[in-house]
């Protein structure tokens, strides 16, 4: 048993969660050519995409499951367990909200259209640098262990999470505007399939909102 949680864990109980939220991001990353090969039309590409997505997301949901199990009950650490993965729970839902985008895109072999190709593809990336921006605060877990959760690492952490913030709400207000776009093209359109293009967007968002949710789960652990 020594040697697994030593496998899992390292040197400190933080650096999985560590781990596991590059795992997320990465997942996350993938949108971006996901989306301009459904533009392109190129669906072969889209199908190769979406398995790399699911496979990220598997690989990250593993993790999750480990660190649940072998996270010790009782840390020589200022922070509680349950806090620890209550931030691993909002990490995971940024691969998970992936997988859910991507699925529903290809079982409907869904369309972007042309006039607003260009916004969307723009939205999805902000969301991606909402997800990146949580790895990058999340990724301090290791200095913030070492100094107790205490010093000039906490205000490191905390300028990292106002950035996250300010994105997470250019997210909100870029969907506002694409939600707009598209309700001004929508009667060109299938209903149906309109439906669903407000669906993708909602769960594109989310995304931006678990990674905000990452940030205020660290706020929390600052504050112990």
């Amino acid at each position: 048993m020594g040697n697994l949680l030593a496998n899992i864990f390292g040197s400190s109980p933080v650096q999985p969660l560590e781990k596991h939220v590059d795992i997320s991001y990465r997942c996350t990353r993938e949108l971006k050519p996901f989306f301009q090969a459904v533009i392109a039309d190129d669906w072969d590409r889209v199908r190769e995409i979406r398995e790399k997505i699911a496979s990220l997301e598997h690989e990250a949901d593993d993790l999750k499951k480990e660190i649940r199990l072998h996270l010790p009950k009782s840390l020589f650490m200022p922070v509680p367990r349950e806090d620890l993965l209550e931030l691993l729970l909002v990490q995971d839902r940024m691969a998970n909200r992936t997988k859910d985008v991507s699925g529903l895109v290809v079982g409907r072999r869904m369309q972007i259209p042309a006039q607003i190709a260009d916004e969307f593809l723009e939205f999805v990336q902000r969301n991606i640098d909402a997800a990146k921006q949580a790895r990058k605060s999340v990724r301090e877990l290791d200095e913030l262990f070492t100094t107790g959760f205490k010093g000039a690492e906490v205000n490191l952490v905390e300028d990292l999470i106002n950035e996250l913030d300010r994105i997470e709400t250019d997210t909100d207000d870029r969907e506002v505007e694409l939600r707009a776009s598209l309700f001004e093209i929508e009667a060109t359109l299938h209903p149906v399939s309109v439906i669903f293009l407000y669906r993708v967007i909602e769960l594109i968002g989310q995304i931006a909102d678990m990674a905000e949710r990452v940030g205020r789960r660290l706020e929390l652990l600052l504050s112990h």
